[in-house]
């Protein structure tokens, strides 16, 4: 396990920047920008953003210095690097492009959703989740060879647009804001109606007997839990980012409990190409997760040692 940082050669708010990152976790990571003094607010998804003036003291301090590309090299084969697809920056253009092919007379409220989505406070509720979401719809409808409800769609939209880190209300305000902003779009009641139940069904995944919208939207929000092993850990670490606030003790604990309940769902995904698709890797990575949280859970307590 290392830290590595770059020469300082990137220019911002009139000074140059290095970055640090690891070659192992993020845990790491934290843990020596934390020791270091590096705000919170440096961090990128996969590195810290350092001024010049800090790199000596932080060679001092244990990191090792080696050129960009090498950097870049390192940090690809740690597995940690976020692709640009998933930096909220760079999914702006595409994301509005996708609701003016849904709502093209309405792009101020597209821009309000957009805005809304890459609050600064989200780490894995933001764009990028949005964009899983409907490309895992896409492959959805792909499979059932038929063009979704709207209502989905827009329902995939307002799903997370209010996120505060707390369940069962978020999708409350999420659903409101949605029949807010849908009746005033103009939209017929009936659609908005099912648009704002949908978000509100994203509250327990468990869409009713017959419901196939809503085995959809359920289906291609939890999609995220069968992504490459690698993959899979930066969204759990993105969800850990989003409760910082929370002692490690108590993530674990509600983290814990969160991975058993997904883990006990029968079915985990509601549709048949759902299930196809994602269920056998889903599953290995929630067991995977729940080992480590097990242990995790052993070392705190202090009851793994004898």
């Amino acid at each position: 396990m290392a830290i590595f940082l770059d020469p300082p050669l990137w220019p911002a708010h009139g000074r140059l920047f290095a970055h640090l990152i690891s070659d192992t976790s993020l845990s790491e990571l934290h843990d020596f920008a934390h020791r270091a003094g590096i705000s919170g607010r440096a961090f990128d998804r996969d590195h810290y953003d350092v001024p010049d003036q800090r790199c000596d003291e932080l060679v001092r301090l244990g990191a090792q210095q080696v050129d960009g590309g090498t950097l870049v090299r390192i940090l690809l084969a740690s597995g940690l690097r976020v692709r640009a697809r998933e930096r909220n920056g760079a999914l702006v253009r595409p994301l509005a492009q996708r609701w003016n092919d849904l709502l093209s007379n309405h792009p101020d409220l597209g821009g309000e959703l957009l805005e809304r989505w890459g609050e600064d406070h989200r780490r894995y509720h933001d764009r990028a989740h949005l964009l899983n979401v409907l490309e895992s719809l896409d492959t959805l409808a792909d499979h059932l060879q038929e063009r979704l409800p709207r209502a989905v769609m827009l329902a995939a939209w307002f799903h997370d647009a209010v996120y505060r880190g707390v369940a069962g209300e978020d999708e409350e305000a999420s659903a409101v804001l949605a029949e807010d902003r849908l009746s005033a779009a103009g939209l017929p009641a009936v659609e908005v109606a099912e648009a704002a139940r949908l978000v509100r069904l994203t509250s327990s995944h468990d869409p009713g007997t017959g419901d196939s919208a809503g085995a959809l939207l359920c289906d291609a929000d939890l999609s995220v839990l069968a992504r490459p092993a690698t993959a899979y850990r930066r969204y759990v670490q993105a969800v850990r980012e989003e409760y910082r606030h929370v002692n490690d003790a108590d993530f674990t604990k509600g983290r814990t409990a969160v991975v058993r309940h997904l883990l006990k769902l029968e079915p985990l995904f509601h549709t048949a190409a759902a299930r196809n698709l994602w269920q056998a890797a889903a599953r290995r990575n929630l067991q995977a997760e729940l080992a480590g949280l097990e242990r995790d859970g052993l070392d705190q307590s202090g009851s793994g040692i004898h």
